[in-house]
């Protein structure tokens, strides 16, 4: 059988903390993995760095599809059509390295808490709850019932069962609890489990932090920070449970009311974040990862997407290039993020409608490509999750009411988010973007109902999210398009109504396709019915497009 190392193609930095050592297992698959994740010779210290590499991994490499269904990306012409795709015939081959990543990253998380747990080491555990965590709610959000209760347990359970969305995101929310309870209480000793966690931890470690002044960081600090990231996965996983609530307008044509997944007591659920007390990511606190980047062994994203570690460019940097409904709608609204989301065409910003068939007039050198707030540099920190969503996520439960600051509390911290996404992109200051669309929708949270769509609040919130998350955390935004329809009639949301802009996302134009709106969720992998084929053949059927809803689609 093919072996696979947990610590894979990482970058110098990791080498340098792992030194010789090369923990190894088999290439993972939960229904087949026959080695035990509690070998006692897999070290939770060594593993962490190396997992947080891959979750950067999971998080910048496996969205391209789903930036073309979002209307920020497009097949260039120098490319043949991707017919399922771009019909959205989706096959149980589609896109199933998903599934496989995640699983991997998770079979890794669990090593280590094993391992942790056994050695007293609770900051590391607590670490590992929380990004296990992080990666489920992605599994969810995308297949709905996944194998969680009996997954990742090597030989002792090669066929795990499914247990249902709702009660997978139940106990995400307590795992996290426990994760920053573990974390708080862990005693950082120079001769103790925790010693070497400053280091080790690339994400909210001396990689990218300086406490103390010296280049070291401060467990302290890093406890908090930790706090604080978890806290925003929770709103993450909170905000799902909630639907709808896209104001009507006058004629009472658009808007949808409120609605809520029964089985959470949300309210409670914000009484515990509001009573552990570290609030969300703020303050400038991106969580990301920097394990040591350089020309040679790059970041993901740019690896993927602009050159790989020989400095040649990589074939997804003339495949994928901007969709024309993303640089029509950033320049209709005046955006100056669109020069560091895109790059220049010879003639400007130029994109093309996702699904055209393959011409020379919209070759690849003819669009405009994905710009340098994306792409950075090779040696730039690797995001996970970043403080700009952090405040589109509070805002929404602020306007719902979770959260205490009322309308105008709202409007604040979505403008926050605005500027905290300028500030990640290199784009400068927002204000004169706030001030010069006052009273377009899609800005302004105050603006009243125009040209027969949405007035303001949510819909500027939720419209907010597209515009900041491209290329960045495009799941997400396709969650908000899954659960907060836009009116009686539409059972999605749609972007740029409410401003006179076209409906969005655009639908793939391919000449194949007849589809009216993109998929609400991807069938389970192949190999889950050749290798688990009664407890995958239990599910309730998938059903044809546009598929079966994710269990927070109320929709």
């Amino acid at each position: 059988m093919k072996m696979k190392r947990i610590i894979q193609l990482l970058p110098l930095a990791i080498v340098l903390v792992i030194g010789a050592i090369s923990c190894k297992k088999e290439s993972f698959n939960i229904n087949s993995n026959p080695n035990d994740v509690t070998d006692s010779t897999i070290q939770y210290n060594f593993i962490l760095p190396a997992a947080q590499n891959n979750t950067a991994r999971l998080v910048a490499r496996n969205w391209g599809w789903l930036q073309n269904y979002l209307g920020y990306w497009a097949r260039s012409g120098t490319y043949a059509p991707n017919t399922a795709e771009e019909t959205y015939e989706l096959t149980t081959n589609f896109q199933a390295q998903i599934w496989t990543n995640a699983y991997d990253n998770l079979y890794d998380y669990e090593a280590m808490r094993i391992s942790a747990r056994k050695e007293g080491a609770e900051f590391y555990e607590g670490i590992s709850r929380i990004m296990k965590a992080h990666n489920f709610a992605i599994l969810v959000d995308i297949y709905n019932n996944v194998p969680y209760s009996e997954a990742l347990k090597g030989a002792a359970n090669i066929t795990p069962k499914y247990d249902k969305g709702i009660d997978i995101y139940k106990d995400l929310l307590r795992q996290i609890d426990t994760g920053i309870a573990l974390i708080k209480a862990s005693n950082i000793a120079e001769d103790g489990p925790n010693k070497s966690i400053t280091t080790d931890d690339i994400m909210f470690g001396t990689a990218l932090f300086d406490d103390n002044g010296d280049g070291t960081a401060d467990p302290d600090a890093m406890k908090v920070r930790w706090a604080k990231f978890a806290n925003t996965v929770k709103l993450r996983i909170l905000t799902k449970f909630m639907n709808g609530g896209v104001a009507a307008n006058p004629a009472g044509t658009v808007g949808t009311p409120e609605s809520f997944v029964a089985g959470v007591d949300l309210g409670a659920e914000f009484a515990t974040i509001t009573a552990e007390g570290s609030g969300f990511m703020d303050n400038g606190l991106n969580a990301e990862v920097q394990p040591g980047y350089k020309s040679d062994k790059g970041t993901p994203f740019y690896n993927s997407y602009v050159s790989d570690n020989t400095a040649t460019k990589t074939a997804n940097a003339d495949y994928y290039k901007a969709n024309s409904y993303a640089i029509d709608y950033y320049e209709y609204n005046g955006d100056p993020r669109e020069s560091r989301f895109y790059t220049a065409s010879p003639t400007g910003f130029r994109g093309v409608q996702y699904g055209l068939p393959s011409v020379t007039e919209n070759a690849a050198a003819t669009l405009s490509g994905i710009g340098p707030g994306l792409a950075r540099t090779a040696s730039s920190a690797a995001w996970v999750l970043t403080e700009a969503e952090s405040f589109f996520l509070q805002a929404e439960c602020i306007h719902r009411g979770f959260l205490p600051g009322g309308p105008a509390g709202a409007a604040a911290i979505m403008n926050q988010g605005i500027q905290s996404s300028f500030t990640y992109l290199g784009a400068g200051s927002a204000s004169g973007y706030i001030t010069g669309n006052a009273t377009y929708a899609d800005v302004d949270y105050n603006a009243a109902s125009r040209f027969g769509g949405a007035a303001g609040g949510l819909f500027t919130i939720i419209s907010q999210k597209w515009f900041a998350l491209n290329g960045i955390a495009p799941y997400e935004v396709w969650s908000d398009y899954r659960r907060v329809d836009y009116s009686s009639t539409v059972n999605h949301f749609e972007y740029g109504t409410s401003t006179g802009f076209d409906a969005g996302p655009p639908i793939s134009v391919s000449p194949a396709n007849s589809k009216t709106e993109i998929p609400v969720r991807l069938l389970y992998p192949q190999n889950e019915y050749l290798y688990n084929p009664a407890n995958v053949g239990a599910e309730p059927p998938v059903g044809a497009y546009p598929f079966s809803h994710i269990f927070w689609d109320l929709n």
